[in-house]
């Protein structure tokens, strides 16, 4: 994971690769990299089983999650902001896997921390309705809720299968050295995470 701004930046070894960028609309939609071309790369994920594509996704407080299998044969990368979260982004990656979700791996990457990321009733209600369990990761904050995006990318996940699950423990918004936070600083650069097979 890496800062982005109008410059860019990769790592060494990613800068003979290509990033495939998503334009990212708070979806569910996951994109196949197989070389394209591509009629639209409008989705929140992508998913490859080809070495040397780059999976990318581009967040400032949204949960950036990374995945592949144990074999090493598969990997993809989703945008979770709440919307997308709530709808299903996480499942529809792990779906797209050919490998069972117990031989996954998840990464959660720095997002917007539980004690920084204030929500409406709505959002709260939202998850509710997808999933009884998810009223765990709302702590009430006056007619409002602080909500654990951390602990609810954990629960859908878990709820698909997935038990593997490491990161999670950053907040964008508070540790401004280190991170873009758009609820902080409203006109920000973006982090970019990569996953890709060698």
């Amino acid at each position: 994971m890496l800062k982005k701004t109008g410059g860019g930046c990769l790592p060494p070894v990613a800068c003979r690769l290509t990033p495939v960028w998503l334009e990212q609309v708070h979806g569910t939609d996951v994109l196949t990299l197989d070389g394209g071309p591509y009629p639209s790369k409008r989705a929140d994920a992508s998913y490859s089983r080809t070495p040397g594509t780059v999976c990318a996704v581009m967040t400032a407080d949204c949960l950036p999650v990374l995945f592949c299998n144990r074999d090493g044969t598969e990997v993809a990368a989703a945008h979770a902001g709440w919307r997308g979260l709530c709808e299903g982004v996480l499942e529809e990656t792990v779906a797209r896997f050919a490998d069972k979700a117990e031989n996954m791996m998840a990464w959660l990457g720095p997002a917007i921390g539980p004690q920084a990321f204030e929500v409406g009733p709505e959002v709260r209600d939202a998850f509710m309705a997808k999933d009884e369990n998810a009223h765990r990761a709302f702590r009430p904050a006056g007619e409002k809720y602080f909500a654990d995006i951390y602990q609810l990318a954990r629960q859908r996940l878990a709820n698909v299968g997935v038990e593997q699950i490491f990161g999670g423990d950053r907040c964008t918004l508070s540790e401004k050295d280190d991170f873009f936070s758009y609820r902080r600083d409203k006109t920000t650069g973006r982090m970019a995470s990569f996953i890709w097979l060698i």
